[in-house]
């Protein structure tokens, strides 16, 4: 049974995603979480593990928009990764405007995604070392707690570079012969 592109002319079949590649994109969307929430508490007034002199700078309106803002917007990047290894990775959904129904085009997808992976690598290779930094606005407790919450973000490119290879693997054009 062959597929039919939008325009009529017959496409290969794509393969199902490994279960891995869907483990992983899954675990994408949970190794940003918590430091998600680490900052959701600090912006809903809890110091979240620092000393009182060093919450004071996140009592301000604008940094409690800047925390709420990160946390939403690299939860919802971190949830992309999932459309590496669901159908609206493949077809755009048809509730989006002008786009939907169309095929995404396998680079579309690809080189953003490692562009992204890429640079998610470099942001947050250096985090194993979390605790090797100074963090003087952090109680002891804290320093540990927050260094915790934030070591999961090390798996993110990593896991994002994984899960774009396998959807790479699937869509790119076989040679016939």
């Amino acid at each position: 049974m062959s597929r039919m592109t939008l325009q009529g002319v017959p496409s290969a079949p794509v393969p199902p995603p490994p279960r891995w590649a869907v483990l992983a994109a899954h675990l994408t969307a949970l190794v940003v979480l918590p430091s998600g929430l680490w900052r959701i508490a600090l912006v809903l007034g809890h110091p979240a593990g620092y000393t009182e002199a060093g919450f004071e700078p996140f009592t301000a309106v604008d940094d409690k928009v800047w925390m709420l803002a990160l946390s939403v917007v690299s939860e919802l990047v971190a949830l992309l990764t999932l459309g590496l290894v669901r159908p609206w990775g493949e077809v755009v959904p048809h509730w989006m405007p002008l786009i939907g129904g169309r095929r995404v085009r396998p680079l579309a997808a690809v080189v953003p995604a490692a562009l992204g992976a890429a640079g998610l690598t470099l942001i947050w290779a250096t985090v194993p070392f979390w605790w090797t930094y100074p963090h003087e606005d952090l109680t002891a407790t804290g320093n540990l707690v927050v260094g915790i919450l934030y070591q999961p973000l090390f798996l993110w490119g990593p896991l994002t570079a994984a899960v774009t290879v396998s959807y790479y693997r699937r869509h790119r054009v076989r040679g016939r012969g």
